[in-house]
């Protein structure tokens, strides 16, 4: 995860801007850069100095990650996560993963991770404990079901009120279900996604609730003879979205966003989706 340096910051004028901004070439008299005013890495505040510290779960799925092994840049969150390195200039070298469980990542305290990056969604509540970047990516929920049976054929959310649905612990697909489904019966919720998986393979469900590229990692790796039914959002409007997560009041906040928006306006995060999600569309929506 490499990202391309900045200007240092001179100038006292310059020093007053907010992190992350070019130097101002008119200045006259310089004054010495902080970690608040540079985004170069020499300047960034890091767990380890010299490394930028990237934290995910294990195992890494796919399609997020290419076989659980989040240091070979393949798969879509290894992609992004090099790439906004990148930006901030550290080569591949210069980087180190950390195993850190799902929930753990947003979690209230310390941090051993410059940030996080695991298909963990931007919310107001977890926004009260850490802190994210702008979102690397827009996210649809998916409802999986073992073909054949009666749920699989659903073409509305008011046709799954009666089936017992299986999801993760913490995840914003367990508020969508409990929220938007709104379920008859109590859904089945698993502390790993893993064995949310399983509870539809061994029929302990009769649909999973997942976002929609794992969803097709599912149906394409996982479970046999399953089907995504449809897809559906799991808010009244403001899209859900993915974020880095980094210690609440982390300095590195301000240029991890500036690398993102960086990536955006290339268009680079729009190739890194296509090449890794590409096949994450077309199911159908469900309303």
């Amino acid at each position: 995860m490499a990202r391309p340096s900045l200007l240092l910051a001179l100038g006292a004028l310059a020093a007053a801007t907010v992190a992350c901004a070019p130097v101002d070439n008119t200045a006259t008299t310089t004054a010495a850069p902080t970690t608040s005013t540079s985004c170069t890495k020499e300047q960034l505040k890091l767990v380890t100095a010299g490394k930028l510290t990237i934290g995910t779960d294990k195992p890494a799925f796919s399609p997020w990650f290419k076989d659980d092994d989040p240091t070979n840049g393949q798969g879509f969150e290894s992609a992004v996560a090099y790439a906004v390195a990148g930006e901030l200039g550290f080569d591949r070298s210069e980087v180190q993963w950390s195993t850190v469980k799902f929930d753990s990542a947003f979690a209230p305290g310390a941090k051993q991770f410059d940030f996080d990056v695991n298909q963990v969604s931007i919310t107001p509540k977890r926004a009260e404990a850490v802190d994210f970047s702008k979102g690397y990516y827009t996210v649809k929920q998916a409802i999986v079901a073992i073909k054949g049976n009666k749920f699989a054929s659903a073409k509305s959310l008011a046709e799954l009120k009666d089936a017992k649905i299986g999801v993760q612990v913490g995840t914003t697909s367990l508020a969508a279900v409990k929220d938007v489904i709104k379920p008859s019966a109590e859904p089945n919720v698993y502390n790993e996604q893993i064995d949310a998986v399983n509870g539809l393979k061994n029929e302990q469900v009769d649909a999973l609730v997942v976002d929609l590229p794992t969803a097709f990692y599912v149906t394409a790796a996982q479970v046999d003879n399953s089907a995504i039914v449809g897809q559906f959002s799991s808010t009244g409007g403001t899209p859900e979205e993915f974020g880095l997560v980094m210690e609440k009041g982390s300095e590195l906040k301000s240029c991890v966003d500036k690398a993102i928006d960086t990536l955006k306006t290339r268009g680079d995060l729009a190739k890194i989706e296509q090449e890794w999600l590409g096949s994450a569309v077309g199911a159908p929506e469900l309303k």
